[in-house]
């Protein structure tokens, strides 16, 4: 696989990025996909956007193959989507890079508690943990972590 293009998601693709999300989130086996989950992403989206999300597509022959939000003010990777039939292929690290190039001083992340092969992916690349708290919104554990221009590049 060729890099994949990494560029500001377009409007018109809101509904595609939500499902690209729903699908990674369900792979992760802590979700099940649905129609109430693929709405309430849909939602989310426009209301992330609405609150400063810089919203990014990253696209391989024209297909979506993962999502990325940042809020660049804060130095925070929101979200970090691949879609199923793209993970193990190097699309995530490809947008870590990116992420890297817009915020090399410092990143700051929120990974789920529950999901260790995410967690342990960020450790690989140079995330250390911070602190683990308890979302206000899902009630679940959160765990944050943040990587600094000294971390691993």
């Amino acid at each position: 696989m060729h890099p994949p293009i990494i560029r500001p998601a377009h409007p018109d693709e809101y509904d595609d990025i939500a499902r690209v999300w729903m699908e990674s989130w369900v792979s992760t086996g802590l979700a099940e996909a649905g129609d109430l989950l693929l709405a309430q992403l849909r939602q989310l989206v426009l209301a992330e956007i609405g609150k400063g999300w810089s919203l990014f597509a990253a696209e391989d022959a024209g297909a979506l193959a993962a999502m990325l939000a940042l809020h660049v003010p804060d130095q925070y990777l929101d979200q970090l989507f691949v879609a199923p039939n793209y993970q193990g292929r190097g699309v995530g690290r490809h947008l870590l890079a990116f992420t890297r190039k817009l915020l090399p001083d410092e990143i700051w992340l929120r990974c789920v508690r529950e999901s260790e092969k995410a967690w342990r992916w960020y450790e690989r690349e140079g995330f250390v943990f911070e602190k683990e708290e308890i979302s206000p919104v899902t009630d679940s554990p959160w765990i944050d972590g943040g990587r600094t221009s000294s971390d691993r590049t």
